[in-house]
């Protein structure tokens, strides 16, 4: 929805500078869509696994007014969610998924939106074990990601990567963990490569509360 990413773009152009005019191109477009909800999500990988399962589920987030919306990095959530929360903000309703090492972020900017909200409107986050991408490789197993790698054309540069000093010692789980990060787009086409790949009861804890919380709020 072409509508749906001008809000994404004007909200990050807000988020970044603080511009008026984008300011006011968000307030617009969040009123003429209409937008109800903000997923805020650290990176553009999230995002990808997000709309992957949406996808799979026969979800249109659009439709019924979700934004998906990564913010590039947890530390931007204060900022993201004062713009997009409670009045002076968007008035949106706000949830997220987050790595437990930026937990901290997440809880301060939503439960700060919360309060200011009021009882009536629940500002709720998901956390991953490690991140995103270690729930999805936990619920898939390292042998079923590795034929995945492999159907993706990425065998050798696994198999090189694992030659690599630094990877002795560590976990098949850390390492194709970390194999993912180490080209840039990755991480995004894997997002969604192994959330497509999952068992529809194998989705991982954080994800599938996420799209429980949603549905709820439909």
């Amino acid at each position: 929805m072409v509508g749906m990413r001008a809000f994404r773009e004007a909200v990050t152009a807000w988020a970044a500078g603080g511009s008026r005019e984008a300011g006011g191109s968000a307030r617009e477009l969040a009123a003429r869509l209409p937008v109800r909800t903000a997923i805020l999500l650290e990176g553009p990988s999230d995002a990808a696994a997000v709309d992957a399962l949406a996808g799979r589920r026969g979800l249109d987030l659009e439709g019924e007014g979700v934004c998906v919306l990564p913010m590039g990095g947890a530390m931007s959530v204060g900022r993201f969610a004062r713009l997009l929360g409670p009045s002076p903000g968007l008035g949106l309703r706000l949830t997220g998924l987050c790595d437990v090492g930026e937990r901290r972020f997440y809880a301060r900017a939503l439960e700060g939106t919360a309060a200011a909200a009021g009882a009536a409107q629940r500002q709720r986050f998901f956390v991953c074990a490690a991140d995103l991408e270690d729930e999805l490789i936990r619920a898939l197993g390292v042998a079923r990601v590795e034929e995945l790698v492999e159907a993706e054309g990425d065998l050798r540069a696994l198999q090189t990567f694992l030659h690599q000093p630094a990877q002795q010692g560590r976990t098949a789980q850390q390492q194709l963990r970390r194999f993912l990060g180490t080209k840039k787009g990755r991480k995004i086409r894997y997002g969604r490569v192994l959330v497509e790949a999952l068992d529809p009861d194998r989705v991982p804890a954080p994800l599938d509360d996420l799209f429980e919380d949603l549905l709820a709020g439909f």
